[in-house]
């Protein structure tokens, strides 16, 4: 059994390296990467997948793209690989001192069959920040884009059909040298792999409920919640935990000192609406920058809203219209209730989508598939 057992995956080996020499002797040849990943995708439209039922979760795809970066602070030129496990020194700076940050941007399909990327850039400059706070070198801007734009056409036929889905785009930048003592990784990799994804909670363009929380807390001032660091994501995971077993979408923070100040959801930023006005907590440190979030102040702007980004008090959820989260995974996610202090409070009636919500949603989704024409300049088209 065992014998037969080798030989089968002997042969899938093979046969996997074989499907990768045209790549591997392209590469010889000088050809761009981009093209290449291109014509990888060509043997079939989509991927066998039911499109019709995509969650949030991983879906494997092709390729994966890394480069790796020396003490000189340099990255490589990069390039894709079969997307699989990765190898890890058990001292890397990742590993043991939680040197690292992600990002998250999406792809989707027009009808045309033509790809659009979602301010791609915004997420290039937040990873520098990132880095800055962490002491880590990151790839430049240049480089970013072009290694995103790699891996989606390298990943092409997992591109969801227009309006089933997205391609949602994971870059990754973490120490993997090795560092015993506590100091910066001397070697890291920058690593982009893809997924396609439907709604991120399970109630899609529905209310969620959400409850407050005020024992613990997501950042502190002076801390690295202002960044996209993977430690931030880790330390909210136990109050979400509780939160759910009791029926909740999810978790809305306050500030850790003065904690009647709202912050923001486990992974998105939140958004309260009274009449025309709509406030939303300024970014101070604690606070992820958020890439949809600055987009819809944007849209909300040109749509006659004033907006205000100001600190928040608890108490305005008593009397505010609609409240909303935005972030990549859920776009616009209004919200039907919140819990604080064993008070419910309910928006819309719980029963369906704000005015308000709705039609931020549309307009920047919209933009997003390419649906209407991008005055703002955000989409990035690729053929």
């Amino acid at each position: 059994m065992c014998g037969t057992l080798l030989s089968l995956m002997q042969i899938q080996n093979r046969l996997y390296s074989m499907s990768l020499l045209p790549l591997r002797k392209a590469r010889g040849m000088g050809i761009c990467e981009a093209s290449l990943a291109s014509n990888y995708t060509q043997t079939s439209e989509f991927a066998d997948l039911d499109w019709e039922n995509l969650g949030f979760g991983l879906v494997q795809t092709d390729y994966m793209y890394t480069a790796k970066c020396g003490p000189d602070g340099n990255f490589d030129k990069g390039g894709m690989v079969p997307f699989g496990p990765i190898e890890m020194n058990p001292a890397s700076g990742v590993l043991n001192y939680g040197q690292g940050l992600f990002e998250g941007l999406k792809a989707y399909r027009k009808t045309d069959g033509s790809i659009l990327l979602f301010r791609p850039m915004e997420n290039a400059m937040r990873m520098q920040t990132g880095a800055e706070r962490m002491c880590m070198p990151a790839p430049p801007v240049e480089q970013f884009v072009d290694a995103v734009k790699q891996t989606v056409l390298a990943n092409k036929r997992w591109v969801p059909p227009t309006g089933k889905g997205s391609l949602y785009i994971r870059p990754l930048l973490v120490g993997s040298g090795a560092v015993l003592g506590l100091a910066p990784a001397p070697e890291y990799t920058f690593i982009i792999f893809s997924s396609p994804v439907g709604n991120y909670f399970k109630e899609g363009l529905a209310p969620i409920n959400l409850i407050v929380e005020d024992k613990f807390h997501r950042a502190t001032p002076g801390g690295t919640g202002g960044v996209k660091t993977i430690g931030n994501y880790a330390s909210v995971l136990m109050a979400q935990k509780i939160a759910k077993e009791k029926g909740y979408s999810d978790v809305l923070y306050l500030d850790a000192v003065e904690k009647k100040y709202l912050e923001e959801v486990s992974s998105c930023n939140i958004f309260v609406v009274k009449g025309n006005v709509i406030s939303t907590p300024a970014i101070k440190g604690t606070i992820l920058p958020g890439i949809t979030r600055k987009s819809i102040i944007d849209v909300a702007l040109t749509k006659g809203f004033q907006v205000e980004e100001r600190l928040v008090s608890v108490d305005e959820l008593l009397d505010a219209d609609e409240v909303f989260c935005t972030g990549t995974a859920v776009v616009v996610s209004p919200v039907g209730s919140i819990t604080y202090q064993g008070k419910r409070i309910e928006y819309a009636g719980n029963q369906g989508v704000g005015a308000v919500s709705r039609q931020l949603y549309t307009s920047l989704t919209s933009l997003q598939m390419g649906q209407v024409e991008d005055p703002m300049g955000w989409t990035v088209q690729l053929n």
